[in-house]
């Protein structure tokens, strides 16, 4: 079976076992922007909480955020982890967005995706795959979000090796599957729950694995 085959079998194979995934959570384009950047170093139950927090303060806005004092923010997102850091890199998207767009997200859909992930990309402490996740899940871009999930599944079944570039196993994804977003997004989010339940880091649990006819 070839690579392209492969990659493609596997999405079919993941779907077929798991269903549709609805992902990503979030109510509005801004509310999964921020959650892309609470959840670097944490799990989805914590970010849960610091956007119920948010919401809770009717502050889930780009303008009522950007206007908070920053130690406020970072005491409302307490619960993500790393909330000192993590309120500066918010900050950091909020004044992107301000002097970029007015505050208003969904006018970056009107750039490229080549002229408007750089952008993105420039905003100090967001990186490729924060980056991916709000142009893809918030703004409906084709961008293919890898992960540590994604790299994972990807060496063990000798697709990629070990310790591969992030825009290299990026790369393999998108260089095979359909410029599709319904497609991109729902490939990623089976990766998740394959990796959450079955493909784990210190051993997976290949036996019962919907991808166990992949392995090599």
């Amino acid at each position: 079976m070839s690579q392209a085959d492969t990659i493609l079998g596997m999405y079919e194979a993941m779907h077929a076992a798991l269903g549709d995934s609805d992902w990503w959570p979030g109510e509005t384009p801004f509310e999964i922007s921020i959650g892309a950047i609470l959840t670097q170093n944490t799990n989805w139950t914590n970010v849960e909480k610091a956007i119920d927090n948010l919401k809770n303060a009717d502050l889930l806005s780009p303008k009522a955020m950007h206007d908070l004092d920053i130690h406020e923010l970072a005491e409302l997102i307490r619960p993500a982890g790393y909330y000192n850091i993590k309120a500066r890199r918010i900050f950091n998207f909020l004044k992107f967005l301000k002097n970029e767009v007015s505050y208003n997200l969904l006018a970056l859909k009107e750039y490229s995706l080549e002229n408007v992930r750089p952008k993105i990309l420039g905003v100090n402490g967001i990186g490729p795959e924060t980056a991916d996740a709000i142009l893809l899940y918030a703004l409906d871009f084709p961008t293919f979000v890898v992960d540590a999930y994604t790299a994972r599944l990807a060496h063990r079944h000798g697709l990629a090796f070990e310790g591969i570039d992030y825009h290299e196993l990026q790369s393999l994804f998108m260089d095979v599957l359909p410029q599709d977003v319904a497609m991109y997004n729902e490939y990623h989010a089976l990766i998740v729950r394959i990796g959450k339940d079955w493909c784990k880091k210190k051993q997976g649990l290949c036996d019962t694995c919907p991808l166990k006819h992949f392995l090599e």
